[in-house]
């Protein structure tokens, strides 16, 4: 026997130890209803939001806020210190720079809770604002919550009118689905023109920088969309103050039917943090008292996202169960190393969880059959392409108690994807063709995810996905999906990933889509994607991507995470690439990495919310990823 061959077999059953070791982890991580799920962080604005919201719900007294919750409150207080950077600012992301919109929300909920202004803390936090650009230098949802309160004019905020309820061409669904669930009770709470008091001398005029204009100018073009949609903005205004009464009346009523019937058989409405809080602001408005059920149920399911164990207080921005479930699923069959009876188990839980109403989704598709999975507990409005995806080739390795109901619903799931394809020949989040580009000039769309267009990570996973369920290379769906991915490509050879962090991601989802789809791995979009992948490797074997990718359009280096350097190992592997010496060292940088327990450490954000606004750390992909990494590996041998 060769020395090189000792060296392969010697990784190769090194390789398979902490295989083994991983999956027995993983198998102590899921629950006992079949399911996996970890916590999901984000950044200090959603404790600065929930500050914001007990001020709204508890508001002062003769002048002073007592509110009956204070001690949650102080933890929250606590929570948002921990994170304060050395310049005195916020970031949106871990080892990110202060950020303007998380350290003026900061500022005022850290002032409102009793923390002296003049304190190192808050001085610090002052002078870093104003370095920003003052509080005038802030999105439109941050000036849009503090005008509620008198401390943003009113006049200088966007309107966000309900009227668009009423608007022909079914306008509400070209926004994205997160935006609309957001917009439409936030527009009844902009509508009914709200001026919560505040404690007696509280304000934070400090924080603006005096001669700077506060309104949301441009320099728009004549003859533009940006330049359109400010002279509407400004007929919205006067609308509030000349129009019918009688129409806006009707307009708030029909927000207010959408958004209540989008809280049923869901987890809050759409299931995620900013329109839940909205739910309740506008609840309120409409007068619904503290103990009307869709108050408490409002109010139950946002208190169910608090994380409060005596040790730890934040929020999280939803729950991301079957997203959890579907990945860890799809990794411990390919590892084939889990017993049938756990697999089993998580195959029950997911066929409890596919969607069989019809949601937002069907606007665009009013004769395709509901099915497909959300990304939480509950969320039956919306599904979306992704989870479905991910869960069908999860389901691919499990069995279930009844095989006959497992293959109905793979069957419905499979034609709920090719159905939800867009016209571009790609796949969005949750709906089809939602790429009015001109949206995104609205004085309000400064979230930055106006839209949910199609994206070249959704539509690897789903030609995957479907080329696993015997969809043929030469159906014309993935034939589009094809062409759609060679489209998209990038200059250097990588993939944009819309939805985790971010070339290395988009890359290794795009080569497994094509694979799938029967492309060779000679190809020059193919070969060039390898090439990339291999040229920004660490120097410690492993692959690290910064969150500030998306701010500079183009990959930054970080350092190595066990979720980027899985996915740039499957990306290679994928590729062809399965015995470089990039490839071993990828899995060489897994094994050293991982920890005596079998699990992994990971302390960058690796998953996006919005692309330059807001992200996510998923705490099970640092376990997950490497898993499916190692066992790919092995299969190659």
């Amino acid at each position: 026997m060769t020395p090189s061959v000792q060296i392969a077999d010697s990784l190769l059953a090194a390789v398979g130890q902490a295989a083994r070791r991983a999956s027995d982890a993983m198998l102590g991580l899921q629950h006992d209803q079949g399911y996996w799920w970890a916590e999901l962080t984000a950044d200090t604005t959603l404790e600065s939001d929930y500050i914001l919201l007990q001020l709204w719900l508890h508001p002062p007294v003769d002048g002073v806020w007592n509110p009956p919750n204070r001690a949650q409150i102080d933890r929250a207080v606590e929570s948002i210190l921990r994170r304060q950077l050395p310049d005195g600012g916020f970031n949106i992301y871990p080892q990110g720079p202060s950020e303007i919109n998380a350290s003026v929300k900061a500022y005022f909920s850290l002032k409102l809770a009793g923390r002296d202004t003049a304190s190192p803390q808050m001085a610090l936090l002052h002078e870093r604002i104003l370095a920003m650009g003052g509080i005038q230098a802030a999105n439109s949802y941050v000036k849009l919550n503090l005008s509620f309160f008198g401390l943003y004019p009113r006049e200088d905020v966007p309107a966000i009118p309900p009227e668009m309820m009423l608007l022909p061409g079914n306008f509400i669904y070209q926004m994205s689905s997160w935006t609309r669930a957001i917009v439409i009770p936030l527009s009844i709470v902009h509508a009914l023109n709200p001026r919560r008091p505040l404690p007696t001398g509280f304000n934070i005029d400090e924080i603006f920088i005096e001669g700077v204009d506060l309104h949301f100018h441009s320099d728009a073009k004549p003859f533009t969309w940006r330049y359109t949609f400010l002279i509407f903005d400004k007929i919205c205004k006067l609308w509030e103050k000349y129009g019918s009464k009688s129409l806006r009346a009707h307009a708030i009523k029909k927000a207010e039917q959408w958004m209540l019937e989008r809280t049923r058989y869901t987890d809050g409405l759409a299931a995620i943090y900013p329109p839940m809080q909205y739910v309740i602001m506008a609840l309120d408005l409409l007068g619904r008292s503290a103990d009307h059920p869709d108050r408490e149920e409002a109010e139950k399911q946002f208190n169910a996202l608090m994380v409060d164990d005596g040790r730890r207080f934040f929020f999280q921005p939803c729950f991301s169960v079957v997203w959890d479930t579907a990945i860890a699923g799809f990794a411990m069959g390919e590892a084939g190393m889990a017993p049938a009876a756990q697999m089993r188990k998580c195959a029950d839980w997911l066929l409890t969880k596919e969607v069989r109403r019809k949601g937002d989704w069907s606007v665009k598709r009013p004769n395709t059959e509901p099915s497909g999975w959300y990304f939480e507990f509950a969320n039956e409005f919306y599904p979306d392409i992704d989870d479905t995806a991910m869960v069908l080739m999860a389901l691919k390795h499990m069995t279930a108690t009844d095989p006959k109901a497992l293959e109905a619903c793979q069957k419905r799931a499979v034609q709920w994807l090719l159905d939800m394809q867009s016209k571009d020949g790609g796949w969005a989040a949750f709906d089809v063709d939602n790429n009015w580009h001109v949206l995104g000039d609205v004085p309000f769309a400064d979230h930055n995810a106006m839209l949910d267009p199609t994206c070249p990570d959704i539509t690897g996973r789903v030609m995957e996905a479907l080329c696993m369920y015997g969809v043929p290379q030469s159906h014309p769906a993935i034939r589009k999906g094809v062409e759609y991915l060679i489209r998209t490509q990038e200059a250097d050879g990588s993939w944009y990933g819309r939805w985790g962090v971010n070339y290395i991601y988009g890359t290794f989802l795009a080569l497994r889509g094509l694979r799938a789809a029967g492309e060779s791995d000679r190809e020059v979009h193919v070969l060039r994607a390898g090439e990339w992948l291999r040229s920004i490797q660490n120097a410690d074997g492993g692959w690290g991507e910064s969150c500030a990718s998306y701010n500079e359009h183009t990959y930054v280096r970080a350092e190595s995470t066990p979720s980027q350097t899985a996915w740039a190992v499957l990306g290679l592997i994928a590729g062809g690439d399965t015995n470089s010496i990039s490839v071993n060292k990828g899995i060489e940088h897994l094994m050293e990495t991982q920890r005596p327990d079998g699990l992994w450490d990971e302390q960058l954000a690796t998953g996006t919310g919005f692309p330059a606004v807001f992200y996510l750390s998923y705490h099970l992909y640092r376990n997950s990823f490497p898993l499916l990494a190692l066992s790919s590996f092995l299969k190659t041998r």
